[in-house]
């Protein structure tokens, strides 16, 4: 196996990408610049150094809180519950949702190993706690393991008197909030309903 061949393998292993999109990219980047190709590896390098999650949302973010956490213009009463942190930058590019977020880091899925313990359920309900939290609205994607996930923190969340609210339609059964566009999205948030 070639160095080529080798490129292409690791790009086969990253998500949608398959052998033949994995060897195109490798061959157009024999074909481009070098400074490209070194701002490029320079950055793959570095991003876990660079890139860590927030210790109050757990979402992505560089400087820590994050800067949606920072932000002093947001509803500091609601929080919206999603189950990665790409799921907070789909639902902020909407500009429906003014509120603060909260990464599960996945979803209850006994089969992969994935309990509630797992998640970051814990410190959901640790900021509920703290106070001013008037509603928790459950952005899981509409899947099995992302209803039995939402029910599970409904359930959790029950004893704190706050509201919790789940996306409404408009989200497809079995789909992922990460490819949902932004009007589906507004719609869902529009018409969310108590749970």
């Amino acid at each position: 196996m070639n160095a080529l061949d080798e490129l292409a393998e690791s790009f086969s292993r990253l998500p949608g990408i398959g052998k033949k999109s994995a060897l195109r990219i490798a061959g157009w980047l024999l074909k481009t610049d070098r400074e490209f190709m070194l701002r490029f590896s320079n950055q793959i390098e570095t991003l876990q150094e660079k890139i860590r999650p927030c210790s109050v949302c757990g979402s992505w973010t560089e400087e820590d809180p994050c800067p949606v956490c920072s932000d002093i213009t947001r509803d500091k009463t609601v929080i919206c519950v999603v189950e990665q942190p790409q799921d907070v930058g789909t639902i902020d590019s909407s500009h429906e949702f003014h509120g603060l977020f909260h990464v599960l880091g996945g979803v209850i899925s006994p089969l992969e190993g994935m309990t509630p313990d797992k998640l970051r359920i814990q410190q959901l309900l640790e900021r509920v706690k703290s106070g001013g939290i008037k509603e928790v609205i459950l952005a899981t994607n509409p899947t099995v393991e992302g209803d039995t996930t939402a029910l599970f923190i409904q359930r959790v969340l029950q004893e704190t008197g706050v509201e919790v609210t789940r996306l409404a339609s408009g989200l497809p059964a079995g789909g992922d909030l990460e490819y949902a566009d932004r009007l589906t999205l507004a719609r869902s948030f529009r018409g969310r309903t108590k749970i």
